[in-house]
C-alpha cells in the first residue's frame, strides 16, 4: 500500500497499487485526521453534522439520504440484447472521456480531512489521476484566495483537464477569480451556488452570498469557456441557469453541507432532466450527492443525467493511497458501470434510458 506524506505542497506517494477498497480505508485512517472516520461505505452516518470536516449541516440527514436514494433505484435486467462490450465513453463538456464521471470538488483539504494532505497535493493527485485515467476533475475554492490560484496551476500542469469551481463572491471578487482559472486553460469554470449556505463562509470580507439571475449572467459573460452552475436543485432553478447563460448545471445539495431537509439529488433529477430536456436541451446535466458506484452512475443516467460527480470518496482514496488510490477507485467505478450497462441492454452511454430502472418505494 502506498503511504502519502504532506511536502512543501505537494504528496510524496509511494508506487504501490491498493488491492480493494478496504486496504485503502484502512490505510486512511491514522492519517485522515480527526473528522473523517474512512468508512468502509460513505453513506454521511458516521461523520453525521460534523463541519469542519465532511459532514452534512443540521441534522445530517440529507447526506444519508443522497446515499439511500441511489440505492431505492433498481435496474431492470435485460440480456437478450446482442452487441459487443458496453463502451463506457463519452462526451462531456467539449472533451471525450472514458466514463461520464468527474472527481467533484474540495475546497479545503487540510481544514476538512487532516495535515497529512493539503489542498494543492490533493489538487495534484486528483487531477493527474484522472487525466490518466480518462476523465476529469473539478478543484474547489475557500480561503484564503491562495487555493484558487494553486488549483489552477495544478490544473495548467494537467493541460486544462480541469474545471476550477469558485464560490459565490461579490461580483468584484468572482471577476478576479474568473480571470485567474480562464487563465489556465480549463475544460469549463464552476461556480458552486449553493455555497451560500456553506456555515464557513459567512461573515467573511467580501461575504459569499446568493445570486440573482442577473447576477449570473453577468459572471456567466465572463467567460467564453463553458459555465457550470453547481447546485441546483429545482426545475426553476435549472431554467434559471439556463437563461443565464449556464452551459451545464450541476444537480446538487452540497452533499447535504449547505440545508438540511432538503431532497435528495436522486428524488429531483428526474423532474430536472426532463424540464431541461424539453425547454433548454443545450445545457448538459450533472448530478451528485451520494453516488459511491459504478451502479450509482448508470442509475444517474437513467434518471436523465448525462455524467456524475463524485467527492468524498476521492478524497479518502488519496489520504489511503494518493495518486494510485483515485485511480483504482476510478477503474473499479467503469468497470461497474459497464458491468451494468451489459446486464441490462446498453451497448453505449447513449443506450441508457428511464426503462431500464425502477424506482422502489419503501
Amino acid at each position: 500500500m502506498g503511504t502519502v506524506e504532506k511536502t512543501a505542497g505537494a504528496a510524496a506517494v509511494t508506487p504501490a497499487e491498493p488491492r480493494d477498497w478496504d486496504e485503502i480505508a484502512r490505510a486512511a485512517r491514522p492519517v485522515i485526521g480527526r473528522y473523517c472516520r474512512a468508512c468502509a461505505v460513505c453513506d454521511g452516518r458516521a461523520c453525521g453534522n460534523q463541519i469542519p470536516g465532511p459532514g452534512a449541516k443540521g441534522s445530517g440527514d440529507v447526506a444519508r439520504r443522497n446515499y439511500d436514494a441511489w440505492r431505492d433505484v433498481r435496474l431492470n435486467m435485460d440480456t437478450l440484447v446482442g452487441g459487443d462490450a458496453a463502451d463506457a465513453s463519452c462526451e462531456l463538456l467539449g472533451r471525450r472521456l472514458s466514463m461520464p464521471l468527474l472527481i467533484g470538488p474540495v475546497g479545503d483539504v487540510n481544514r476538512h480531512y487532516g495535515p497529512s494532505l493539503d489542498t494543492m497535493a490533493y489538487n495534484r493527485l486528483s487531477l493527474a489521476a484522472a487525466r490518466a485515467e480518462g476523465i476529469a476533475a473539478f478543484t474547489g475554492d475557500g480561503i484564503p484566495d491562495e487555493l484558487m490560484v494553486q488549483s489552477c496551476d495544478a490544473i495548467r500542469e494537467v493541460g486544462g483537464w480541469g474545471v476550477p469551481t469558485i464560490k459565490p463572491w461579490s461580483r468584484e471578487k468572482v471577476a478576479a477569480k474568473m480571470r485567474v482559472a480562464d487563465a489556465c486553460g480549463p475544460l469549463a469554470i464552476a461556480m458552486d451556488v449553493d455555497a451560500a449556505g456553506l456555515p464557513f463562509l459567512k461573515g467573511q470580507e467580501p461575504p459569499a452570498g446568493p445570486k440573482s439571475p442577473e447576477d449570473l449572467a453577468v459572471i456567466a459573460a465572463m467567460t467564453e469557456r463553458p459555465f457550470v452552475v453547481k447546485g441546483v436543485m429545482t426545475v426553476g432553478g435549472a431554467l434559471k441557469a439556463a437563461r443565464a447563460g449556464a452551459s451545464a448545471i450541476v444537480v446538487s445539495n452540497h452533499g447535504g453541507r449547505v440545508l438540511d431537509g432538503c431532497p435528495a439529488t436522486a428524488e429531483v433529477l428526474p423532474e430536472i432532466a426532463a424540464a431541461v430536456r424539453a425547454r433548454a436541451p443545450q445545457v448538459t446535466i450533472l448530478v451528485d450527492g451520494g453516488i459511491r458506484s459504478g451502479l450509482d452512475v448508470f442509475r444517474a443516467l437513467a434518471l436523465g443525467a448525462d455524467g456524475v460527480l463524485v467527492c468524498r470518496p476521492f478524497v479518502v482514496a488519496a489520504y489511503g493511497a494518493g495518486q494510485a488510490g483515485i485511480a483504482f477507485l476510478i477503474r473499479r467505478m467503469r468497470a461497474e458501470l459497464q458491468d451494468a450497462m451489459m446486464m441490462c441492454g446498453a451497448r453505449s452511454i447513449a443506450d441508457v434510458t428511464p426503462d431500464m430502472v425502477r424506482v422502489a418505494r419503501r
